[in-house]
């Protein structure tokens, strides 16, 4: 498993908590008119939200190769910072965090983190928190623009810091305007790589137990 593969998920898991994606034109979107609306908007649906469950489907686009790279799993998600990320085909791979401690297992290696011990982990700990408040698009770790379509809200997002845009350029959103959940996530790497998480079946605010997020 690549050594950045952690950060990854992690920011997978930040973005998705997002109760919600130019320097590039996209077809189909408009330029959002009223972002002030839209960030008031964003922060009220965000509060709403308590838990997430929801299956993936991520496909890896690398330079290298001309064949996408495609796996699935599982993702929970449960106030205050409680993640589970499982993949589950063709690899096995999971992560938890509850609160500042981590854990990863990657087939029977298992490690376990304190985030407050890795700055860029503190960093992606913050942009979720930021998710959670509804206050992303105030971050400072991002320039953020927005469009729109009928059904969709776009975000383009340029990592700020040096450390995050080590592993990407952009990272595009897609949020349906209905409830405001993450539809995908594209996340657009420096070397021309390219990984887009898609999301369905999607579940708001369902009892999840707390045990899901056993360390």
């Amino acid at each position: 498993m690549p050594k950045d593969f952690s950060v990854s998920v992690l920011l997978i898991a930040a973005f998705l908590s997002c109760s919600t994606v130019a320097s590039a034109q996209y077809d189909g979107y408009k330029p959002l008119a009223d972002l002030t609306g839209f960030k008031k908007k964003f922060a009220i649906e965000s509060a709403k939200v308590v838990s997430i469950t929801s299956d993936f489907t991520q496909e890896k686009t690398l330079t290298a190769l001309t064949e996408k790279i495609t796996s699935s799993g599982k993702f929970w998600f449960k106030r205050n910072n409680r993640v589970r990320i499982e993949y589950l085909k063709p690899f096995v791979y999971l992560m938890i965090m509850d609160g500042d401690k981590m854990l990863v297992r990657d087939n029977e290696k298992e490690n376990k983190i304190n985030v407050k011990s890795n700055k860029l982990f503190q960093q992606v700990n913050r942009i979720m928190i930021d998710c959670v408040q509804g206050t992303i698009l105030d971050s400072k770790d991002f320039t953020t623009k927005v469009f729109e379509d009928d059904k969709v809200f776009l975000l383009e997002m340029t990592p700020v810091s040096k450390a995050l845009r080590e592993f990407f350029k952009t990272i595009v959103l897609k949020v349906d305007k209905h409830d405001y959940s993450v539809n995908s996530i594209e996340m657009n790497e420096p070397e021309g790589d390219k990984t887009i998480i898609s999301f369905k079946n999607k579940r708001l605010n369902e009892q999840v137990a707390d045990a899901v997020f056993a360390l």
